[in-house]
């Protein structure tokens, strides 16, 4: 797995292309989403979160994704990034899973009880009968669950939160064997103080597991943001190329990821991560100037 060593631990670049295209109303062909998904794996990302198996109702736009895992199986790219596809039950999984090319189920667990039933169409009790289950097919098929706690920093609907509450879910979806944990700004809610907060305590609380964040923000707090899960030791980052991207279940005012070439170069200030390929980057962003345009 790609990873860039820096003061004895690894930063995990994790470019999220299926947060990029999930919500883009336009369809982008099957053949465009195997074109661009390609550029992107020669970039060096230590994952690339391709893609979904949901419902394809829920996200159209994704509704091809495992047409579009055949056409990158077709045509192999050399590469040591690994493939992630988000789930949303069991079943999900259990397709997911079937998939030799994919290293990484995504499962989102929300600590609002609103949103959880929006987006898996389950409460959250319900949802950890279903991590449960995905943990033990991840087992039996050499994957890894990686769950986004969404909603993590705060909820726009009156919902009960606090970081105790977080830390509560986290503690119990720890204790099932998960070992990857990121937390999801999913509304762009977050202050910096309470990434630094909450990652902190989190990172502290749980040494052996890896904790990430998936940060949605503006232009205008993207840095501090990120600073601020960097000094809390977060070496886990998501991001989408040119800061597409948003959870169309969330609202319908979506809120960026951060943006993978900004991220990047934030990084870099610390150390030079030589196993990017940058004119591979720099293709990616061509692509992605042609597939996302208004």
């Amino acid at each position: 797995m790609k990873s860039f060593t820096l003061n004895n631990k690894h930063i995990h670049l994790i470019e999220c292309p299926r947060d990029a295209m999930q919500g883009w109303k336009t369809f982008i062909p099957t053949e465009k989403k195997i074109e661009y998904l390609q550029s992107l794996l020669q970039v060096g990302f230590h994952t690339l979160d391709f893609g979904s198996f949901v419902s394809a109702k829920a996200i159209p736009q994704l509704a091809d994704t495992a047409e579009v895992l055949k056409g990158l199986k077709s045509h192999p790219v050399d590469t040591t990034t690994q493939l992630l596809a988000i789930i949303a039950n069991v079943r999900g999984a259990e397709d997911a899973a079937a998939y030799e090319e994919i290293s990484y189920l995504g499962f989102p667990f929300s600590v609002s009880e609103t949103f959880q039933q929006r987006n898996t169409n389950s409460s959250i009790r319900e949802s950890l009968e279903r991590v449960k289950e995905i943990q033990r097919i991840c087992e039996q098929s050499n994957k890894q669950l990686v769950i986004y706690i969404s909603m993590g920093f705060g909820n726009p609907y009156g919902d009960p939160y606090s970081p105790a509450i977080v830390f509560d879910w986290v503690n119990r979806i720890a204790a099932l064997g998960v070992q990857i944990i990121s937390l999801a700004d999913t509304v762009g809610l977050a202050t910096p103080e309470q990434v630094t907060d909450l990652t902190s305590y989190v990172i502290n609380k749980l040494p052996q597991h890896e904790i990430g964040v998936h940060l949605h923000s503006s232009l205008h707090n993207r840095q501090a943001k990120i600073e601020a899960a960097w000094q809390a030791g977060c070496r886990r980052f998501d991001g989408a190329l040119k800061g597409i991207g948003g959870c169309p279940m969330a609202n319908d005012d979506l809120v960026g990821n951060i943006d993978t070439e900004w991220l990047i170069s934030y990084l870099e200030q610390y150390e030079k991560m030589p196993g990017l390929n940058k004119s591979a980057l720099a293709k990616s962003l061509t692509l992605a100037n042609e597939i996302f345009t208004l």
